[in-house]
């Protein structure tokens, strides 16, 4: 057997061990990206665990949804939406000052988004009455983001111009 063959012999079987434990491995990424982050305690870590634990999440959604198992779908996401509320409560608690700490919101804020996306494509693939659960969900995760986006960007009042004068009448 030559070199190349040894090489690609070799290769072929990989891919092969790697496509079959890939499923598994996915799942079981998720389960302790899960475990993490319900044990982190730092705010800003837990919203920067929340980005890979979200990703995975919507890769274990899409799976479920090309399956035709929309009750998986609908917990994946309910999940995820229990898992940004939770990551937020915990910055609003340790960094109540988004404005001047803001690692960690621009995390979870960029992240919802993404949600808010992945939520509206199940909800296009599934079927009716799957919709309702799906729909509480991205209208919670919209509102979230608003509060994010009030909370970093806080409305501040004009700034008062000085008042003008009055002008002399000319006789």
């Amino acid at each position: 057997m030559s070199a190349f063959q040894k090489f690609r012999h070799m290769f072929g079987s990989a891919a092969v061990v790697s496509m079959v434990l890939f499923p598994a491995i996915a799942q079981e990424s998720v389960a302790e990206l899960q475990a993490k982050f319900d044990r982190e305690n730092n705010s800003v870590r837990k919203a920067k665990l929340l980005v890979k634990l979200g990703d995975a999440q919507f890769e274990e959604s899409r799976r479920a949804g090309k399956a035709g198992d929309n009750n998986a779908v609908d917990a994946t996401m309910e999940k995820y939406r229990d898992n940004v509320r939770a990551a937020l409560d915990a910055l609003k608690k340790q960094h109540p000052d988004a404005e001047k700490h803001s690692n960690g919101y621009r995390q979870i804020e960029m992240q919802v988004k993404q949600g808010i996306r992945e939520v509206e494509d199940s909800m296009l693939a599934a079927p009716p009455a799957y919709k309702p659960p799906l729909q509480l969900v991205r209208q919670d995760l919209i509102t979230m983001d608003d509060e994010m986006i009030r909370l970093l960007f806080p409305l501040r009042p004009a700034p008062v111009k000085p008042a003008a004068p009055p002008e002399e009448k000319q006789p």
